[in-house]
């Protein structure tokens, strides 16, 4: 099987100023594609974008916003030439009980981890087809594939991402563009400054790794699905959160003699 390979390719990544994104934004790069980076936090979207040097562009977007991403677009196609791939990984997290939960939180979640990634897929899928075909990445949660109590909003928000992820292989797949889904389960990033968490081994017993993850091991992942090497895999859901939403840890028996 080919390694993972991006050159040539051109892909925009949404949430790229730090953590998950920023990481993905650096191993696309020196895995040879070109990268246009987007994020709301200005500075820390430039300085990640200057340290990758010539294969990187930085834009200020609101991935709620239509207009936003139709910029993105263009930054894209007109700085290099093409877009191959999207990586849908901006993404806001609340954690509230369910009857502290508003109305304008719960939408504030939808509008950017929901909404944003749908009009992030309509957005690249003309220049997709004039590339010849590429690929999608959503990039939802552990919180999209089992219930986590606090996390009402952003967790229907990571389910409908995997939902709509679904259709869109389904409607896309024949032009060429394939739509995958990666789960992420705790990864040492700032959505994670809330939790009161070891990194290292034994830092995370609710997975079977027992440790907390990197945002370098979700990239590579990424980056995987980004290139040719997953070329027949389209409507697939990848977890990287060291085994927990497999179940919980068993006790180890005893054994009596």
């Amino acid at each position: 099987m080919p390694g993972v390979d991006l050159s040539g390719k051109v892909a925009i990544i949404t949430g790229a100023a730090q953590g998950q994104g920023a990481a993905e934004a650096r191993l696309f790069a020196d895995l040879g594609a070109r990268v246009v980076l987007t994020d709301v936090l200005v500075d820390k979207g430039r300085e990640v974008a200057a340290a990758i040097g010539d294969s990187a562009r930085f834009l200020h977007h609101d991935v709620s916003d239509e207009s936003g991403w139709a910029a993105a677009v263009d930054t894209a196609v007109s700085e290099f030439g093409r877009l191959d791939v999207l990586v849908n990984n901006a993404a806001i997290c609340k954690v509230v009980p369910l009857t502290e939960q508003t109305a304008d939180g719960f939408d504030q979640m939808f509008r950017v981890n929901l909404l944003g990634a749908f009009l992030g897929i309509k957005a690249v899928v003309e220049p997709m087809k004039a590339a010849g075909g590429g690929s999608i990445v959503n990039i939802s949660s552990q919180a999209g594939v089992q219930g986590l109590a606090g996390y009402t909003a952003y967790g229907a928000s990571k389910w409908g991402l995997r939902g709509m992820s679904k259709v869109a292989a389904i409607e896309l797949g024949p032009l060429g563009i394939r739509v995958n889904t990666v789960y992420p389960g705790m990864i040492d990033t700032p959505m994670i400054a809330h939790l009161d968490v070891e990194r290292g081994p034994g830092g995370h017993p609710g997975a079977p790794l027992t440790r907390v993850g990197t945002p370098e091991e979700v990239a590579e992942v990424v980056a995987f699905l980004a290139s040719d090497a997953s070329s027949y895999i389209t409507g697939a859901d990848l977890t990287v959160d060291g085994g927990a939403s497999a179940g919980r840890i068993p006790v180890t028996p005893t054994h009596s003699s």
